[in-house]
């Protein structure tokens, strides 16, 4: 008796064992959720604005951060020499993807892996940066947007001399550390270029952390310069209220690279919306977790440039915009 009740339990068992292995058994697990990473380089608190965006890219896609996807969030808080470790540490994590938020997160991840796929939202110039190979072509790990901002130097300060015409003296403040030495450089070349033509003397001042931006206007302001031009660098986009709080502080004009540093008090604005090139990034999530390749997606640049002005600051500062100006902006505050 208690050697059948022993094999009609090894029997039930094998039996078990074999409806778990079975094809259909198989399908009905529960399939393993996709884990991505993400690299940002500011703080959480900074970066809320670009995650919300890029949630929503997510959710116009199907995916629910928990649910179907997990995203893994690294900050390095404002510092640059942070983000070689917080790279390694989600290329550990072996994801499906790293998403980094933008050109500096990038060269980090890019020094991490060579095999786990990367998508950018916001790249100055991927190909000098040597991130890509070509725009249509990566041929890498790496993909995504780029917001072009280190070419259009030349033609913001062009509008600002068109805003103020009777400005001669112009600092211009730039993140060493934003992009590759080879942007960095022709970027700089093209606006030392480009103040020649419009008639302008041009004193660059370089800040390398957030730390470095009061002593940076501090500078400015005792050079008696018309306004401050700032170079596209994603530790700026971060600060940008501190940046804006220190324009109005010494009532200097502030040009600068998207709306949201008009929305905080600076006067004039040129570029692509960068918070939602956050959003439009998940199309390439998208597409890497159904199994297409970053090196065969051709990076995206964007369709349309913003002018941004904000007619209340012109109006503390006493400055009268050109009615032509007014006529091309996109967007106004009163």
């Amino acid at each position: 008796m208690t050697g059948g009740v022993m094999q009609r339990r090894e029997f039930l068992a094998l039996i078990g064992a074999a409806v778990a292995w079975s094809p259909l058994a198989r399908a009905q697990q529960p399939k393993k959720v996709p884990q991505i990473g993400f690299l940002t380089t500011g703080s959480i608190e900074q970066t809320r604005t670009s995650m919300a965006a890029f949630h929503q890219g997510l959710r116009e896609r199907g995916y629910i951060d928990g649910e179907n996807i997990i995203v893994e969030l690294r900050a390095a808080d404002s510092k640059a020499e942070q983000l070689p470790a917080l790279a390694s540490d989600l290329v550990r994590l072996n994801p499906a993807l790293i998403v980094a938020q933008n050109s500096l997160a990038a060269r980090a991840v890019q020094q991490a892996t060579k095999s786990i796929p990367v998508v950018v939202p916001v790249m100055g110039d991927p190909v000098e940066d040597g991130l890509v190979a070509s725009i249509a072509r990566p041929g890498g790990n790496i993909t995504g947007l780029t917001f072009i901002g280190p070419q259009l130097v030349p033609k913001r300060l062009a509008q600002l001399k068109e805003a103020l015409p009777k400005a001669s003296r112009i600092a211009a403040i730039w993140h060493p550390a934003a992009y590759g030495k080879t942007t960095t450089q022709g970027m700089i070349s093209a606006a030392e270029s480009a103040s020649k033509t419009v008639g302008v003397h041009l004193q660059l001042i370089a800040v390398q952390d957030p730390d470095g931006l009061g002593e940076a206007f501090s500078a400015l302001a005792g050079a008696r310069a018309d306004a401050v031009f700032l170079f596209p660098s994603p530790m700026f986009f971060i600060a940008r209220k501190r940046i804006a709080d220190l324009a109005a502080e010494h009532r200097l004009p502030l040009f600068a690279i998207g709306k949201e540093f008009v929305q905080l008090g600076a006067l004039l604005s040129y570029g692509a919306d960068i918070i939602d090139l956050n959003r439009l990034s998940t199309d390439y999530v998208d597409k890497i977790l159904k199994g297409a390749k970053p090196g065969d997606l051709p990076v995206e640049q964007p369709t349309k440039y913003e002018l941004f002005i904000n007619l209340k600051t012109a109006k503390t500062l006493g400055i009268e915009v050109p009615a032509a100006l007014l006529a091309h902006a996109d967007g106004v505050i009163e």
